[in-house]
């Protein structure tokens, strides 16, 4: 099924009329019959497995100059009853912001990426088109004392990544990227423009880790910036089977969400040869580390808290904010600041991710299974993440994400590969899935809970994005929201009740009479719940 000529042609014209006459709109629109069509559409696609032939393109891409282009795009969409795509920076995992089962086209945010920052106010208004790159370059020119607690991937686009609950190495300091929003910009299904003041309380809530996509298109964001020393220390210590992994792993689950909150040590896993001349594998466990302050006292925190890894100052590069950036990115230190400026990723693989959340330590018999298990499917690794600290004193409800206290670590399962065609593709993620299904007695149950920045399709989706309630609810809503999933939907139900913004896992609408009268508070959200 594909949009008729006709329909597209009266949507074009919608848009050029819905649009301002002083901001003309022709200029952001492109069709299959532009030159340009497929660089633009392939500029941010950051997933090999939505680039193929058979992955169906978009009608027409509109790439926003103004934000009255993103008024004229919504009216118009709706008019027509078309599906419409948001796309930031097109690092969602699934590719939900620029494919579809069904005909649409994309609302690329590219060239709405204004960044304002105040230092005297220690705030910051970010459009959605900018990379977090971008932003941490227009803070460090203005400042060597602040930051901003958010992902480590320069490329990633802010608007999917805040709106979802992006978090950094910076979380157990000072939370996630959405604990340090203070107002927005949002344009809802009637175009207009909203502040936090006019949206109200309940939709900036919903935006703040419920993924703006559902609710309206958001223009910018309001952050508070955050303090940092001039000085950080980072460090990547690594040990294999045979430099006593396990015991070091089993005591880092012990430690790592409990350690000095300037502190965050993620935990690689994968498996590599024993040596260069040796085809027989291990299991190697990589220590990454991030700290703010110098390595004194960094190896005072770790000789006190985990000396099981054997931490020494030959091990600890102290560097400034900027430039431990690129060292989590696999980057030399000493590349040029403005290198954050690059919107392009160095590469782009083909890849799945899934993900999970571990409250209790696995026991040393369940490390060992896992080693085997991995040795076994060779291709997928772990990465997880420290919890703790302040991650542990906001409460489940402040934001829609509501992985909090009582979270060891976020578990992320990862395969990246080269070869193309389904066949490679299904052979990756199997064995993914069965490294995930291994670690099942060991991770949240009921539910195993998952992180919407993750998005993982293996959970469950919308048919052709027709957002139905008990589907979505029990497929993903409940694993990536938990309880706060039933405010997104009041949310949901209030500001788009015709369910305009939609995907294949977006927030449903909700049903007639359960929620007539439904009070916001989420104590009442518990007791809607618990009747169900």
């Amino acid at each position: 099924m594909a949009a008729s000529s006709s329909v597209i042609e009266d949507f074009i014209r919608s848009l050029h009329n819905n649009s301002h006459p002083s901001h003309p709109i022709i200029e952001a629109i492109y069709t299959p019959q532009n030159s340009k069509y497929s660089s633009v559409l392939q500029s941010y696609i950051r997933n090999l497995r939505f680039n193929t032939p058979s992955t169906r393109k978009p009608f027409l891409i509109i790439t926003p100059l103004h934000e009255s282009h993103v008024q004229a795009a919504i009216i118009s969409a709706r008019k027509h009853d078309l599906q419409m795509k948001i796309r930031s920076g097109g690092h969602d995992y699934e590719g939900l912001s620029y494919v579809s089962d069904v005909p649409f086209f994309i609302l690329d945010m590219c060239n709405l990426r204004s960044i304002e920052i105040d230092i005297e106010t220690e705030t910051a208004w970010v459009q959605s088109g900018a990379t977090l790159g971008e932003l941490y370059y227009r803070i460090a020119e203005k400042s060597k004392i602040h930051g901003f607690p958010a992902g480590v991937c320069p490329t990633v686009g802010v608007g999917g990544h805040f709106s979802g609950g992006g978090y950094g190495n910076m979380m157990r300091k000072y939370g996630l990227s959405v604990d340090n929003i203070v107002d927005a910009q949002i344009i809802d299904v009637h175009g207009r423009i909203l502040d936090r003041k006019l949206m109200g309380e309940d939709l900036f809530w919903a935006i703040r880790g419920g993924g703006g996509a559902s609710f309206g298109v958001v223009l910018a964001y309001k952050i508070n910036l955050v303090r940092i020393p001039e000085k950080v220390t980072v460090f990547r210590v690594e040990k294999t089977l045979e430099e006593n992994a396990t015991n070091i792993v089993y005591r880092w689950q012990q430690v790592a969400h409990n350690l000095d909150r300037d502190l965050f040590i993620r935990l690689y896993l994968d498996v590599v040869k024993k040596s260069n001349l040796m085809e027989e594998t291990t299991v190697r466990a990589s220590f990454v580390a991030f700290f703010l302050g110098d390595s004194e006292r960094l190896l005072s925190v770790m000789s006190r808290s985990f000396p099981e890894m054997g931490l020494k100052r030959s091990d600890c590069i102290e560097t400034n904010w900027v430039q431990s950036i690129y060292f989590w990115d696999n980057r030399p230190i000493g590349t040029p600041d403005d290198h954050l400026l690059l919107r392009t990723p160095p590469s782009v693989p083909h890849l799945k991710r899934k993900s999970d959340y571990l409250k209790q330590p696995i026991p040393k018999s369940g490390l060992e299974g896992l080693w085997k298990k991995m040795i076994e499917l060779k291709a997928p690794m772990m990465a997880l993440n420290p919890y703790g600290g302040r991650m542990a004193e906001i409460p489940a409800t402040e934001t829609p994400f509501p992985h909090r206290a009582g979270n060891i670590a976020k578990i992320q399962y990862l395969s990246n590969w080269t070869e193309t065609g389904t066949e490679a593709a299904n052979s990756y993620i199997n064995l993914m899935r069965k490294l995930y299904e291994y670690m099942t007695p060991f991770v949240s149950k009921n539910p195993r809970d998952s992180y919407f920045n993750y998005r993982d399709l293996d959970l469950g989706m919308n048919f052709n994005c027709k957002a139905n309630y008990e589907e979505a609810r029990d497929s993903y809503g409940i694993k990536y929201f938990k309880g706060n999933f039933y405010r997104l939907v009041r949310i949901k139900t209030k500001v788009d009740p015709d369910n305009f913004f939609r995907n294949e896992q977006s927030i449903p609408t909700g049903q007639g009479h359960l929620f007539d009268g439904f009070d916001q508070s989420f104590g009442e959200n518990l007791k809607w719940q618990s009747n169900l």
